[in-house]
């Protein structure tokens, strides 16, 4: 954030004070409505009282998101809303990143559980084909006699 050179300290906005003015707070607006000092404080003295100017407020974004049917399936999988009818025409971004970012969650738990529970069905599967000394190599070898014997009728009737 500060780098010495020779007299001067240069900030981490870029600016260059003289090493007497260093105790001094440097203001310089950041954005409409907030100035920063030297500490980058976030004080009621550092707002300024301005308004925001009418270009400003004409070129705002709505304040909202508008659901899809899947998205409100989401909210109400998540729980951020009881029933369908209880959900807003238009609801805040962040709420719906925050639904998503649950499903997400949600639906990473779920496939979590049911790969352990694929997991215990393969090894009771292989246990009970142990049991009954059944392997991929007897199968194979089963499958490969069986082949050879249907190419063998089949070439016996093509010779006649």
């Amino acid at each position: 954030m500060l780098a010495a050179s020779g007299t001067r300290i240069r900030l981490w906005f870029g600016r260059l004070l003289p090493e007497g003015q260093l105790g001094v707070p440097v203001q310089w607006p950041l954005g409409p409505g907030i100035r920063a000092s030297a500490a980058l404080s976030c004080t009621p003295q550092n707002r300024s009282p301005e308004p925001l100017n009418s270009a400003e407020k004409i070129h705002k974004v709505p304040g909202g998101y508008k659901p899809s049917p899947f998205d409100k399936k989401i909210l109400l999988w998540t729980r951020r809303f009881k029933t369908e009818g209880e959900i807003p025409p238009r609801i805040p971004l962040e709420t719906m990143d925050a639904a998503r970012n649950k499903a997400r969650v949600k639906g990473c738990y779920i496939m979590i559980g049911l790969t352990i529970v694929a997991c215990f069905i393969v090894i009771a599967s292989a246990k009970r084909a142990a049991e009954h000394h059944e392997s991929l190599t007897s199968w194979n070898l089963a499958k490969k006699a069986k082949w050879r014997e249907e190419a063998a009728i089949a070439a016996k009737s093509k010779a006649k």
